[in-house]
C-alpha cells in the first residue's frame, strides 16, 4: 500500500512534467496550472478517502483529479481540447467534473460555496458520503470562503476542508498579506483543524484516515 502511495504521486508529478513540455508547443489549449510539489498532498489525503466521496478542486486540480479518478487519459485529452476529454474538450485544464464525484472551479473561492452546498445536501440525505474540498492559502483572501466556513460551522457539515500552503499566493508571499494563523480562523467557526506536513504522504494518510 505504501509503495503504492509513493507510484502514483510520482505518476502525477511525470504527468505535470509532460504537460510542461507540451505547453510552449502550443499543444494546451488555454492556459494550465500544475501541482508539482503538492503531489503528495493530493495523494496522501485522497487515498484515505471513499471511492464515493465527492473532492471539489481549485484552479490547481490535477493531482487531486487523478488522485480521486486515475483518469489519466481523460485529463490530458481535456488539456488539449479534444472531444474524447473528460468534460468533451470544454472544460479545459480548471474546470472539470467526473462522474458526480469530482468538481473543480477555476474562480478563486468559487469552489468553497459549491462544496458547502453539496455537504449540506449529503447531510439532508442522511448519507454517508462526505465532501473534500481543496483550496490554497490565497483563498483566505476571499469573503466567500467565511460565509461557507460560517455554514458549515453552524450545521456541522460533512466536509473536510484541506489548506494547501505553499506560502504564495501566486506572486505574493501570504505573510505579506494575511495575519494570524490560517487554523485560527477556521477554529473560530467551531471547525476542528489539523495541521499536517503534506510533503510526507505516509503520514498525511494515516492522519486523514483518523479525522
Amino acid at each position: 500500500m505504501e509503495l503504492n502511495l509513493l507510484v502514483k504521486a510520482l505518476n502525477i508529478r511525470n504527468f505535470e512534467n509532460g504537460l510542461l513540455d507540451l505547453f510552449p508547443k502550443g499543444l494546451v489549449k488555454g492556459t494550465t496550472h500544475t501541482c508539482l510539489g503538492q503531489e503528495t498532498n493530493a495523494v496522501g489525503i485522497i487515498s484515505a478517502l471513499n471511492k464515493d466521496d465527492i473532492v471539489v478542486s481549485n484552479h490547481r486540480c490535477h493531482g487531486h483529479y487523478l488522485s480521486h479518478t486515475d483518469d489519466y487519459a481523460g485529463l490530458l485529452n481535456e488539456i488539449l481540447g479534444k472531444e474524447n476529454g473528460v468534460c468533451g474538450g470544454i472544460g479545459g485544464s480548471q474546470h472539470l467534473c467526473f462522474e458526480n464525484k469530482f468538481y473543480s472551479n477555476g474562480i478563486l473561492g468559487g469552489n468553497t460555496a459549491m462544496s458547502a452546498g453539496m455537504s449540506y445536501a449529503l447531510k439532508c440525505k442522511k448519507s454517508k458520503k462526505i465532501v473534500c474540498l481543496f483550496i490554497g492559502d490565497g483563498t483566505l483572501g476571499q469573503g466567500v470562503l467565511y460565509e461557507t466556513l460560517n455554514l458549515i460551522g453552524k450545521n456541522k457539515l460533512p466536509i473536510l476542508i484541506v489548506v494547501e500552503d505553499n506560502d504564495i499566493s501566486q506572486t505574493t508571499e501570504t505573510k505579506k498579506v494575511l495575519p494570524g494563523k490560517i487554523e485560527n480562523k477556521v477554529k473560530s467557526f467551531e471547525i476542528q483543524t489539523l495541521t499536517l506536513n503534506y510533503p510526507n504522504v505516509f503520514e498525511l494518510n494515516k492522519s486523514a484516515k483518523t479525522i
